[in-house]
This record gives structure tokens, sequence and C-alpha cells, in this order.
């Protein structure tokens, strides 16, 4: 309840306040999309892609953001509250979907969802273009200091990040396929 008020709160104040643009407003952020996914995948544990979704993006992505936000308030703004409480939500969500309920990853889950993420990466590359935006900061790094400062100029930067990503992925899956290894090997 408290990931899906804090995406309706993202998406409606700006409405309100009158402040909405194309160029800065759309929820498509991969945060934005994790915050939705992760409030739906705790609704319906069963939902397995959208417990991949949460876990890989959560944990490989998001986890980022909470350590290097990109913020231009701080407390006790608004702005602040949001970004807080959907970032670490989307990580307490990954946690609880993967440790508390066994939902783990399934066989195949890096490549379903470095394969959706590339694709919805290009999706919002083309958004960015039409609309002068800086979603997923595919136009250009962020103001403050994050991981793709360090990994080289604009375009480049997008290329090392898949790597980085990809990297990300497959370690927090190995715990998973290692226990399903050493299952393998013990019913032998």
């Amino acid at each position: 309840m408290v990931l899906a008020a804090d995406a309706v709160t993202f998406i409606v104040r700006p409405i309100v306040e009158g402040s909405w643009t194309a160029r800065n407003s759309l929820p498509l952020n991969l945060c934005d999309v994790a915050l939705v996914i992760a409030a739906l995948a705790c609704w319906l544990p069963l939902w397995q892609l959208g417990v991949e979704l949460t876990y890989f993006w959560g944990l490989a992505g998001t986890l980022q953001a909470v350590v290097t936000p990109d913020l231009s308030v701080s407390f006790p703004h608004l702005d602040f509250f949001e970004f807080v409480v959907a970032h670490v939500g989307i990580v307490i969500a990954a946690v609880y979907l993967v440790v508390s309920l066994r939902r783990e990853p399934r066989r195949g889950s890096v490549t379903r969802v470095f394969t959706i993420t590339v694709a919805y990466t290009a999706l919002v590359g083309v958004v960015d273009r039409l609309v002068g935006g800086n979603y997923m900061y595919l136009s250009r790094v962020p103001s403050h200091s994050s991981l793709l400062s360090a990994l080289g100029p604009w375009p480049w930067y997008i290329v090392s990040a898949a790597g980085v990503a990809l990297v990300l992925l497959n370690l927090l899956d190995a715990p998973f396929r290692y226990r399903t290894t050493a299952r393998r090997r013990a019913s032998r």
C-alpha cells in the first residue's frame, strides 16, 4: 500500500501543483517502473516475473540510487520523502519477496530481466529524444556523483552501465544457481 501510494503521489503531485512537463514528469525512470512492479509483486507474489524484476532491479539498480541519490532537495521536502520511501521501499520489497516469501528467481531470469531492461531502456531513449528529457540518464549523467559518473562520457557510459548491470544480475542470481546445483548433486 505504501509503495502504491508513493507512486500515485509522484504522478499526481506535479499535475496538482501545475509543474507537470513531459520533459521532467513522466514516470519513466527505471525506479518509477520498479516501484509500480514492486507494489504489484507484493500484492501478487505468485507473479514470478514481477518478483524477479523487483529483486534484480531493486538490488542491482535501486540500491545504487539509495547510496548515491540524485536529489536537488533535502529533508523535510516532499520530494525527499517520495524518493526515500520509493527507493528504500523497492529494496525492502525485493528482500521480502525473495527471502521472506522464498520466491526465488527462476532459471533464465537474468537473461529475461536483462532483455526487458534493454528493451525498456531503448523505449525510454526514444521518449527522451522526443521530449528533450533525461529519463534514466540516457542523455547525460546525473548532476550528483553516481556510479554512472565513473563509467565514461556520453554515450559510452550507457554501454558500460549495461555491462555493469549484467555482472550485477549474475552476481545476484549466483546464490540461487549454486543452491540448485547443490540440490541436484545431493539427489544423485
